[in-house]
């Protein structure tokens, strides 16, 4: 079974770096060489990095799967998306769930709040986090952290994209022979 890998990230009106985007974009491509699926949130209104994940890997011959929120399929990139799951719930908590739980392993680049919540609920549901070095938001500020003292595991740091996706496959095969 090919892996899930979830590409959360800031949306457009945070007004991400262009380099960012790029870097995302890279992620996207590189999750669909190794022949796993991207799983990103499919936004209605605008773009983002996780959108620009798909684009990615559309690019480079790869299946995606949008989670939108509300009620309907019209999204801000239908074009690069294969499969879209219509929560029908509303962005900012119900939709995050439905992501993250679709997902084995998360990669978080940049990130505001909705990125802070799909990270919470991966922690809960103990999906490994990888975090992309030097994106800046959420993902920066949670490298090499844990979310409570707990102490569940500690949110993992890659320097690159390529690194990145390397680790969500070790940590996502890991987490699913357990």
């Amino acid at each position: 079974m090919k892996l899930q890998i979830g590409v959360m990230g800031s949306a457009a009106d945070l007004r991400y770096p262009k380099e960012i985007e790029r870097l995302a974009e890279e992620v996207g491509r590189l999750i669909a060489k190794t022949g796993n699926i991207t799983i990103y949130g499919a936004e209605k209104d605008y773009d983002s990095l996780s959108t620009a994940a798909a684009r990615g890997a559309k690019s480079a011959g790869g299946t995606t799967v949008g989670v939108t929120y509300g009620k309907g399929k019209e999204v801000f990139d239908k074009a690069n998306t294969d499969v879209l799951i219509v929560s029908g719930l509303e962005r900012g908590g119900g939709r995050e769930f439905v992501l993250v739980n679709s997902c084995d392993v998360l990669i978080a680049i940049g990130g505001g709040s909705g990125t802070l919540s799909e990270i919470a609920i991966a922690y809960q549901l103990n999906i490994p986090i990888i975090v992309l070095k030097d994106t800046g938001g959420w993902a920066q500020r949670l490298a090499g952290t844990y979310l409570d003292e707990r102490k569940r595991f500690r949110i993992v740091e890659a320097a690159t994209p390529e690194e990145a996706v390397q680790l969500s496959i070790a940590y996502a095969e890991e987490r699913n022979r357990k």
